[in-house]
């Protein structure tokens, strides 16, 4: 429930280790128990035992800069009816399509305010790029981000908007949906990676039957000779998550 005087149960150790769990989801970058505790308002000492058990139970593991997220909780969520019928619907277009292109390719959903990468197909060849398995990004700075509003209903939209404007404020929403507007207009992104030299990101939406339910993502690597042209590989983007939409129940796009 909201409301926290409503609540019939509490399990305090419970909720310390779902915190844990929250806050590292949230930065998706490793912390310290120390930065935990400031973050959470809790001591250390507090924290100690959770971490600990969080550990053991591979939901965590330890680096040199914090503890960070496995992808236990990934794999958990993935065993789950929607989500494993929308990888086996993807996955064997998406061999296809990175036949096709001779690039790897990545399944995107998301998730509140991020974006995860929930299955991929790395290109053929000893030349690639890809992410791991369970990747997250904030969605206002993904280029998959610009399709989940794009191309989502209102009712997603309000929703979206509500969660980003107070972490981002109003001025940069605004941005991002002016861009995801015209994102969702065309049909795709196609845009230089902000982070990888080099990568050009080539994003199309696969829809359900009420909006936006994934994006398939090529990240294009310009070959030497080109075995693939980067339109040609957008053409084969966007058919594959045509097909893929139709087995998950969209309509015909336009």
């Amino acid at each position: 429930m909201d409301d926290e005087t409503d609540r019939k149960y509490r399990a305090p150790a419970l909720e310390k280790g779902l915190d844990v769990l929250e806050l590292l989801s949230a930065h998706g970058r490793p912390m310290t128990p120390s930065q935990m505790s400031v973050e959470l308002g809790r001591s250390v000492s507090e924290l100690f035992r959770m971490i600990q058990v969080l550990e053991f139970r591979r939901y965590i593991e330890p680096t040199p800069e914090g503890y960070r997220l496995t992808n236990r909780l990934f794999s958990l969520g993935m065993a789950q009816a929607p989500a494993k019928s929308l990888v086996e619907a993807a996955l064997p277009v998406m061999r296809d399509l990175a036949s096709q292109t001779v690039q790897s390719c990545h399944l995107v959903v998301p998730t509140e305010d991020q974006i995860v990468v929930i299955a991929r197909i790395e290109g053929p060849g000893d030349l690639g790029y890809s992410v791991r398995l369970g990747y997250r990004r904030n969605i206002i700075d993904a280029s998959s981000g610009l399709m989940f509003y794009g191309k989502a209903n209102e009712k997603r939209r309000a929703e979206l908007r509500a969660l980003l404007e107070p972490r981002y404020g109003a001025a940069r929403v605004a941005d991002y949906v002016a861009a995801a507007e015209v994102a969702g207009a065309r049909g795709h992104v196609r845009r230089p990676s902000d982070f990888v030299q080099g990568v050009t990101d080539l994003v199309a939406p696969i829809m359900g039957a009420d909006g936006v339910i994934a994006t398939l993502i090529t990240p294009y690597i310009q070959r030497e000779p080109p075995v693939c042209g980067i339109d040609e590989a957008l053409d084969h983007l966007r058919a594959a998550v045509e097909t893929i939409s139709s087995d998950m129940g969209a309509v015909a796009q336009p």
